[in-house]
């Protein structure tokens, strides 16, 4: 795709409403909404040991809001909305969201990364509102392991959660944070607990979005290294080879049972083939984690603005996204908020 002028690429946008598509010629169908940037976790890569400044309720978006923007991404061609936090299910009767959501013309998935903490109390609800798939942050498969990522105490009660969405046929994919001398002694029983639950397992190496600002580059555990492990310590793995939009290399093991993912957004970013754009618990774009915020919806939504305003801050804010976000070679600016206050 040839690159052009903001403007005329901003115009041929409005003609052609339906496609989402930025100056590299990637399709943005995936978009990731942040309700809430309040936490029940303390998570190392994530959060402040203490409490920190929170956005302040008024200025998060409504469930009205969220919808509204949704109905107008949809419209753009979005297809895929996953909800985030923070902690998603802080937030206060999520599953009416989730049943909006999934009401909106052109919306095929409706998905939550949580980590799981009140997620078996809420599960009947949010099944009931149409919640087909989530993705469950868990990082250790230890007690002690668990509280040390996360400063707080609760592995059961996400194991617990992980039991109730298998019986109630809502699919599960478990996220795990791969961190040098953290994660290489969960590879084991990770690889013990797909085979026995078919459930996949994720490693996502670890990027520079905590809030305590720590993060530096030999604490990233690449995802070859965590091949190397898992062939090391259960068994040699191989990739499934099977079509997907996911940022995730699939593998398997010999016999085919068990499925371990890495997102090797670190070592080998696929910026490339990126088609999601984010939107923070306080109304703001981003079109990337790493960088500043892309747009303000909010001021929009609150404004009396018209659909159409809304829709061109959307075009205008994927339009300038850049080709890559350079965490391979260490060019990327640190992103001007943590995780926790972008959205997973």
């Amino acid at each position: 795709m040839v690159e052009c002028g903001c403007e005329q690429f901003l115009m041929s946008e409005r003609l052609n409403r339906g496609v989402l598509v930025d100056r590299f010629g990637r399709k943005h169908t995936s978009l990731r909404v942040s309700v809430t940037d309040r936490c029940n976790l303390r998570c190392t890569y994530c959060m402040p040991a203490d409490t920190p400044d929170y956005c302040e309720r008024d200025s998060i978006l409504t469930f009205e809001e969220i919808t509204r923007v949704v109905r107008i991404a949809a419209g753009l061609g979005v297809d895929d909305v996953r909800l985030t936090g923070g902690e998603p299910l802080v937030r206060s009767q999520l599953y009416k969201l989730v049943r909006a959501i999934g009401n909106v013309a052109g919306v095929k998935k409706v998905s939550l990364t949580t980590n799981a903490i009140l997620l078996a109390d809420q599960l009947s609800q949010l099944h009931a509102a149409g919640l087909r798939s989530v993705n469950i942050s868990l990082d250790a498969l230890d007690e002690a392991s668990f509280f040390e990522v996360t400063r707080r105490p609760g592995m059961q009660r996400v194991l617990d959660a992980i039991d109730a969405c298998r019986a109630m046929d809502v699919k599960v994919k478990v996220n795990a944070i791969a961190m040098k001398h953290f994660t290489e002694r969960q590879i084991a029983a990770f690889g013990e607990f797909t085979r026995a639950t078919d459930i996949p397992v994720r490693f996502i190496e670890f990027m520079p979005l905590d809030a305590d600002g720590n993060w530096d580059d030999s604490r990233v555990l690449a995802g070859k290294r965590i091949l190397d492990l898992f062939a090391q310590r259960v068994g040699v793995l191989s990739p499934k080879g099977e079509p997907s939009v996911s940022p995730a290399i699939d593998y398997t093991f010999e016999d085919g049972v068990g499925t371990i993912g890495i997102i090797a957004s670190v070592t080998q970013p696929f910026c490339s083939t990126c088609n999601r754009f984010r939107l923070t618990a306080d109304g703001q774009l981003r079109n990337c984690l790493f960088g500043g915020d892309s747009g303000d919806l909010r001021a929009l939504l609150r404004d009396g603005s018209s659909d159409e305003a809304i829709a061109d801050r959307i075009v205008s804010a994927v339009m300038a996204k850049k080709r890559g976000h350079g965490t391979d070679d260490l060019s990327f600016d640190r992103p001007s908020r943590p995780m926790y206050s972008i959205g997973g």
